[in-house]
This record gives C-alpha cells, sequence and structure tokens, in this order.
C-alpha cells in the first residue's frame, strides 16, 4: 500500500486504496465514495474484521461523509472564500514548493511549471463547486486538497484533487 502524505505537514491526504488519475504530470484526482459507518472505523477494503466480528447490542454514533475524508481525517477549510484569496494561497504555496522540488526532485521542476498553469485555470475555472480540505494539522501553509462533485455514469462521485509535487509517496 501507498501512502500519499504532505510534502510540508507530514499529514497523510490520501493511499492508493482509491481509484487514482494522473492529470498534465501535475494533480492526482482521487476518487471517492459517500459513506456512512460506526463512528472512528476505518474502512479499506481487505482490512476489515469480518462483520460476524461485530459488537452488538449498543448504540454507536453514525457517522457519513467522503471516504477519502473520514479515512485519512482531512479538515474542511473555509480559508477561500473567493478565488482571489485561493489564488494568493496558490502563489505563496508555489513560491514553497519549487525550492523543495528542486532540492528534492530537480528533473520535475520544469514538468511542474510547464503543466500546473493549464491544469489550475481548468480548476479554477469551476472555483464555485470546490470544497477546501486540509491534513488532518488542519495546518493551511501546507497542501490544500480540493473536492469537486463530478457526475459519473448517472451517478455524483467525489472527486478530490492534490498536487503531485505537494506530496512525499510512502510504501507500507
Amino acid at each position: 500500500m501507498r501512502i500519499y502524505k504532505d510534502k510540508f505537514t507530514g499529514d497523510e491526504m490520501f493511499s492508493d486504496t482509491y481509484k487514482i488519475k494522473l492529470i498534465d504530470e501535475v494533480i492526482y484526482e482521487v476518487y471517492g465514495k459517500l459513506v456512512q459507518r460506526k463512528q472512528g472505523d476505518v474502512q479499506i477494503e481487505g482490512f476489515n474484521p469480518s462483520a460476524e466480528d461485530a459488537d452488538e447490542g449498543t448504540e454507536e454514533a453514525v457517522e457519513s461523509g467522503v471516504d477519502i475524508v473520514l479515512n485519512h481525517r482531512l479538515q474542511e477549510t473555509f480559508a477561500f472564500p473567493d478565488k482571489k484569496s485561493y489564488t494568493l494561497y496558490l502563489k505563496d504555496y508555489m513560491k514553497k514548493l519549487i525550492p523543495k522540488l528542486e532540492e528534492d526532485a530537480p528533473d520535475q521542476v520544469e514538468v511542474f511549471k510547464t503543466n500546473i498553469n493549464k491544469a489550475m485555470k481548468d480548476v479554477l475555472s469551476r472555483f464555485k463547486d470546490l470544497q477546501f480540505f486540509t491534513g488532518e494539522s488542519m495546518e493551511i501553509e501546507g497542501l490544500v486538497g480540493l473536492m469537486e462533485y463530478r457526475e459519473i455514469n448517472g451517478e455524483s462521485v467525489p472527486v478530490m484533487m492534490f498536487f503531485k509535487h505537494g506530496l512525499d509517496e510512502e510504501k507500507f
């Protein structure tokens, strides 16, 4: 299994247990599901005890939401009321990310610089439809994931977007 963590905060953002698509070599689109489960349960396919092991007879709180958000303890942020505030965040974030890339993966700097504007122009055209998520630490200086709902095969599917170059990949 691979866990993708914020390069600056170390917060877990998502894992490879979801369908992932790389867009323009710079943005990971991660496809989630709306789920409902007992509060505190983390449900990852193939990693949960059987239903027979469940404790019966107790009332437990139920939480519902997007599996990626719940499983990786992402926190919704309302720090970007308009496109201008998000654009300012992006500029500051890029100023931090590019030197880090030059240090860690110099061969990726040009790929990132070449493709990020096109990708972000497309994403920003849908700004009103986006929700914003930080990692568990709620550190706004780190990577902010984006989420929108898309109609896929007649179903509303939550799609999260993360900058590939703002993540470190860990194998487990």
